[in-house]
């Protein structure tokens, strides 16, 4: 099912399928509901899910300057909150895990369980919101260049012949998202607080998908974050970038099934 919810006078884009207990499937950035395709159909067998085009991508328009990750979460809880969804788990995609976690943060007893896909949970440092601002003065001035250059760069050196084609959907879908949403977005997540503490204090279990070759979240920082919860797994992927449910959906797939399994 398909459909639009009016969040600050703005729509949002949903998706929902299958049947159970309720997984969140949450898209990273300059992504949309459409990356979880095969995964929500995969997932569907034994869940309902529900994706969310976060405002400014996919379908869904965009109201704010800057999306923070609080402005994020709270457009996906008018989702939940629509569908009367009182409880869920979350799989959030890079920039998708720092809007997860700020919704375990704001609602803790709604969330079961955490899957931090090629993402963590330390907020920027100074050198990566040095990067933040160049990039957006590269968007600005030309946003269908980064978009052609940033694709490609999000997967393992070794796997992007072979998905060629992925790549090419990827920039396509990428390229109606505006130069104002992908700057609100880079805003957003350069401001964002992170979630450290959060991490040092929650009984959620957390799993840490991690690719090793993933060149936007270094495996070695992740790994150590994945030390801080009380319940934590971890899945550490050779030569995958940061794209783990095209370069190597065999091995996720029934890893974050499992642990949805285990922890609704």
């Amino acid at each position: 099912m398909s459909e639009f919810l009016s969040f600050q006078e703005t729509p949002v884009h949903y998706r929902t399928t299958g049947s159970g207990p309720w997984v969140l499937l949450i898209h990273g950035f300059l992504e949309s509901t459409e990356i979880w395709d095969a995964f929500a159909t995969h997932l569907a067998e034994k869940f309902s899910v529900l994706m969310v085009d976060l405002p400014g991508h996919g379908r869904s328009g965009q109201t704010a300057g800057i999306h923070t990750m609080e402005y994020l979460a709270t457009s996906v809880f008018a989702v939940t909150d629509h569908l009367g969804i009182s409880s869920f788990s979350i799989c959030g995609h890079s920039m998708g895990g720092y809007v997860g976690l700020q919704m375990a943060e704001m609602r803790p007893a709604m969330v079961k369980s955490i899957v931090l896909f090629h993402s963590h949970a330390a907020p920027d440092d100074e050198k990566a919101r040095e990067n933040r601002l160049r990039t957006i003065n590269i968007v600005t001035q030309d946003r269908t260049g980064f978009i052609q250059q940033f694709i490609p760069e999000l997967f393992a050196e070794e796997n992007k012949k072979r998905l060629a084609n992925e790549i090419e959907v990827l920039k396509n879908r990428s390229a109606s998202t505006s130069a104002r949403s992908i700057v609100a977005s880079l805003q957003g997540m350069k401001e964002r607080a992170g979630s450290l503490q959060f991490l040092m204090e929650t009984s959620i279990p957390v799993l840490f998908i991690i690719g090793r070759n993933d060149s936007r979240m270094p495996y070695s920082k992740v790994v150590a974050q994945a030390m801080l919860p009380a319940h934590a797994e971890t899945l550490l992927l050779n030569r995958v970038g940061h794209m783990g449910f095209l370069e190597a959906p065999e091995k996720i797939f029934p890893a974050i099934t499992s642990f949805f399994e285990r922890n609704l």
